[in-house]
């Protein structure tokens, strides 16, 4: 059974160390992605989510308890990716792009056993979804890969944006609506 990272956090306060490792592997991948998604840079992206790390193993003793990990954490990326953005002073918010030109969504639709023609009809798919993507503003993006890709609740994407939960909804709903019209 999964421990709940409020317990986790009770333990490691407690002083079992493994506690925090366990938020880490827990917590690796998510925060990698959402802030490779934004510097676009695989050594900046590790570099970052690194840096995250050491600030909430620093912070956590301040960590209130009453409100959500998984969104406090989150938001210390945030924080750390803007502060990175800014001492580097080129912000790149390409959602899939890195700054060599590569789509890591194209990747992800690569199947080594598609046929060529699947292949191609593929890539289109994903350059037409890309395209439609980057039309969306920063605000509708940030919501739709915090819901889809990073697996938020609508409230959690509240608390972490400081903004209503009603705010958030129509966000996400005004973001799919434009998608939806991108695609036709």
């Amino acid at each position: 059974m999964q421990q709940l990272d409020e317990q986790l956090i009770i333990d490691y306060l407690r002083g079992d160390s493994g506690a925090f490792e366990v938020l880490v592997q827990r917590y690796l991948r998510p925060i990698y992605g959402f802030v490779y998604r934004y510097v676009g840079d695989e050594r900046d992206a590790e570099d970052t989510t690194q840096e995250v790390f050491v600030k909430a193993w620093r912070s956590l003793k301040k960590f209130d308890q009453s409100k959500s990990f998984k969104t406090w954490i989150f938001a210390i990326a945030k924080n750390t990716t803007i502060d990175f953005l800014k001492k580097k002073k080129t912000i790149s918010f390409s959602a899939f792009e890195n700054e060599k030109g590569e789509n890591s969504l194209l990747e992800t639709f690569a199947d080594p056993a598609s046929s060529a023609q699947e292949l191609l009809e593929q890539q289109e798919f994903s350059l037409a979804f890309t395209g439609a993507i980057n039309k969306l503003s920063l605000q509708y993006r940030t919501v739709l890969f915090l819901r889809c890709n990073d697996n938020f609740t609508f409230k959690e994407i509240a608390e972490f944006l400081g903004e209503s939960l009603n705010t958030i909804k129509s966000r996400y709903r005004r973001a799919v609506i434009i998608l939806r019209n991108l695609a036709q």
